[in-house]
């Protein structure tokens, strides 16, 4: 930068103002391009040509305070040399975890998709906000058909929607919306003369529920969770007396969430039974499809949302089964009469100018609760329009067909416990070590088996052969939560994941 200052100072037309050089580009472009392509390459080389090669770690894991040493964390007053930033690129992928390593099994996404990732490239590298046509024109466009196009798989003749960052924020939209349609006045005057507002949900629903309940004031002592069965799946009969509970209170019950595919079990609550229940009472139905929604492309497993076309709206995160990449996650609302933008809209004269020489209509930015928005419809699009639909299905029904494959192997291999057999990609399962297993069943027993799984997972993890996330859940100790997503899995990765499991836990 001094160089540059000092050659720009002996031009004859240099100016300054405030000491400051006005003449030229204060960026070195030449270096930058420079930069740009020695980290493709090193993306390339290290990330994107190792994603499906098993020999590699999943995490080379260090401590937190080792792992500070060794990035060189420190910003200074100073810029970095070339050779330095490649290197810091190199120890940020040396370092990072491998979501798209095949023996990546930790959440409920996982693997790569080289059409969402060249679009995510495109996206980044263009840098635009979706709030207008003028400033996102394409963008726009592939928002409205990929919205469009999902409606169509929910069973919606007509509908609307938005994409959000993260289903989280799709059931805060949903709640909102749903307050909204019950008292249109809160948007004005706000939550003051308000009744007590209730909404209902599943105990085994997304944690998200309660932060949005919190977020937007409504509480969380007012989030009545209802029960589920042993397989996870919200009682209707539950429901129904919750409901009248909350009647009898004085309280105004107005949304009722249902999940189609829990984080943890994979379960489907029955959804049609749901929307008699919210038909009957005239509560809004949410349905939570941020990690189900995706078997609405398959025609095989379409059938565990039976009922979804009754809902008044659905979050389905096409990052997750489907690898569209993070974040890409979208609200679907049935209303179409313009009810996202009633509630959100606050008209910013600087930016949706009513008065502009094309159709405004297409300055959908009112309708999100953010300004800036990412476009991440766009590496959605280009993925479906690369494998079709019938290749979103393939995914689908690969990824449970393998979920089925291992199921299958764990009840043939001693020491390994099926929590309950699955209807989605979510294996839940104990491993008993050899020194367990002829353990009076009883409280030490699972006091011990409680212990487990955090000690292979932290073994896994260390050796960078795997990860597996485990939890308690709803009084069952720690257990290991298995979810097959990627199409880069394969059958052996299933046996590897078993064969790991009892290596790493021999000497317990």
């Amino acid at each position: 930068v001094g160089i540059w200052k000092q050659e720009m100072l002996q031009k004859k037309n240099a100016v300054l103002v405030d000491g400051v050089i006005l003449n030229g580009p204060i960026m070195d472009s030449k270096a930058g391009e420079k930069l740009v392509e020695d980290a493709c390459k090193i993306i390339m080389e290290e990330v994107i040509q190792k994603a499906d090669d098993v020999t590699e770690k999943v995490c080379e894991w260090r401590a937190p305070e080792t792992l500070k040493q060794i990035l060189d964390l420190e910003m200074r007053d100073t810029g970095e040399s070339h050779q330095k930033l490649l290197q810091l690129c190199r120890d940020v992928i040396q370092y990072s975890v491998k979501t798209s390593h095949p023996r990546f099994f930790n959440q409920l996404y996982a693997g790569i998709d080289y059409y969402s990732l060249a679009a995510r490239f495109i996206t980044e590298a263009l840098n635009p906000s979706v709030y207008t046509y003028e400033v996102s024109p394409v963008f726009l466009l592939v928002e409205e058909a990929v919205i469009k196009k999902m409606i169509e798989f929910i069973g919606w003749e007509e509908g609307d929607g938005i994409f959000n960052p993260g289903g989280s924020v799709s059931n805060m939209y949903a709640m909102n919306l749903a307050r909204y349609r019950f008292c249109p006045e809160i948007k004005e005057k706000g939550l003051s003369g308000l009744p007590r507002l209730v909404l209902f949900t599943s105990e085994e629903c997304h944690y998200s529920m309660k932060k949005a309940a919190s977020f937007l004031g409504i509480g969380t002592e007012n989030v009545y969770f209802i029960k589920t069965d042993e397989r996870g799946k919200m009682i209707p009969e539950e429901l129904e007396k919750q409901v009248q509970r909350a009647r009898k209170e004085g309280s105004a019950p107005f949304l009722v969430c249902a999940t189609a595919g829990t984080t943890v079990l994979g379960a489907f609550d029955p959804l049609d039974k749901i929307a008699d229940i919210c038909e009957k009472h005239g509560l809004w139905l949410h349905v939570d499809a941020s990690w189900g929604g995706s078997a609405l492309v398959s025609r095989k497993h379409c059938r565990l949302l039976h009922g979804i076309h009754r809902a008044d709206s659905v979050a389905w995160n096409p990052h997750k089964m489907l690898l569209a990449g993070i974040q890409c996650c979208a609200l679907l609302v049935k209303d179409n009469s313009g009810l996202l933008k009633k509630c959100y809209s606050a008209k910013a004269a600087y930016l949706f100018q009513q008065d502009k020489f094309y159709d405004v209509s297409y300055d959908t930015g009112d309708k999100s609760i953010q300004c800036s928005r990412r476009p991440d419809a766009f590496k959605f699009w280009l993925m479906w329009k690369a494998l079709g639909t019938t290749g979103l299905e393939e995914r689908v029904n690969r990824a449970l067909a393998l979920a089925r494959y291992l199921v299958e192997e764990i009840k043939k291999r001693e020491g390994f416990q099926l929590i309950l057999e699955p209807e989605y990609a979510n294996v839940c399962f104990w491993y008993i070590p050899p020194s367990l297993r002829k353990m009076e069943d009883g409280p030490e027993f699972w006091q011990k088996l409680h212990q487990v799984a955090p000690i292979i997972k932290e073994r896994m993890m260390k050796k960078g052969s795997m990860m597996l996330g485990y939890q308690p859940h709803q009084g069952k100790v720690n257990f290991f939560r298995q979810v097959v997503i990627s199409p880069q899995v394969s059958r052996e990765d299933m046996d590897f994941l078993l064969d790991e499991i009892e290596l790493l836990a021999k000497d317990l």
